[in-house]
């Protein structure tokens, strides 16, 4: 082969620019679709009107988050209001049952799995501030506020996020299993990423700040009516012709069309 030939041979796998440079353009053709599927995600799920969420403390958000985690909008916000209701303050409702806690949060899974962890919280605090008010990490920014709050044996992930995405003025993206689950099927995560925090800094680049608590009551909503773990209703789903998962689901099922 002569020279010439041998170097109009040579193929992508040879040429690291060429591989760099297919490897761009699928990146963007990737980043493009992620983009085109979170619009869809705010036209097609958002359509009816989503109040704004009540401002909260950060003491008061941080409750809240664990009665949010793993379920929707809708019940959280009846079970933190009945905590309101039932018990006279905080106090009350450190020293109350887990059991009483748990008929507060009737309608919530694993309500007393919750209730322990609200306990537990509001206990750690009490004997660290000596009070209920942790409005001094409002000033200390979002990152510095997070890192302090994920020290309370009480927190978790999912906890310091909400607390950092409505109380804090940071942006971020709580994720919970539900969560996880419809955006990873939709393709928006990647399946077998492990780090919630490289997940949710990819998201962040696709979400909006002034739009991610409507991203989250949205996907919530999805995981919740259509993406369940077992058995999820593709056909119905609204975003089925857009989510790789849906569409491999819908290509499986057999036809229950007679033949003419």
């Amino acid at each position: 082969m002569q020279p010439e030939e041998r170097q109009r041979s040579v193929g992508i796998e040879d040429d690291p620019n060429l591989r760099k440079g297919v490897s761009t353009a699928m990146s963007t053709t990737t980043v493009t679709a992620k983009q085109r599927l979170v619009s869809q995600i705010f036209s097609v799920l958002g359509k009816g009107k989503q109040p704004a969420p009540e401002p909260r403390p950060v003491l008061e958000q941080f409750i809240y988050a664990v009665c949010r985690e793993g379920t929707t909008r809708e019940p959280a916000d009846r079970a933190f209001r009945q905590l309101q209701q039932r018990f006279f303050d905080w106090n009350e409702v450190r020293v109350s049952s887990t059991r009483e806690l748990a008929e507060a949060l009737a309608g919530l899974p694993h309500a007393e799995i919750r209730a322990q962890r609200i306990v537990d919280f509001l206990q750690e605090v009490f004997e660290t501030e000596f009070s209920f008010d942790l409005a001094p990490l409002e000033r200390k920014g979002p990152k510095l506020a997070a890192k302090q709050l994920a020290r309370y044996q009480a927190a978790n992930d999912y906890a310091v996020a909400q607390v950092v995405q409505h109380s804090l003025g940071g942006h971020t993206i709580p994720l919970d299993e539900p969560s996880l689950r419809a955006l990873r099927r939709l393709g928006l995560l990647d399946g077998d990423a492990a780090d919630l925090e490289s997940m949710r800094a990819a998201l962040e680049h696709q979400v909006p700040k002034a739009r991610a608590p409507l991203f989250n009551d949205l996907v919530s909503l999805l995981a919740d009516e259509y993406c369940h773990d077992d058995a999820p209703r593709c056909s119905a789903c609204p975003l089925c012709k857009d989510c790789p998962t849906g569409q491999d689901l819908r290509a499986a099922t057999p036809s229950t069309r007679k033949p003419r």
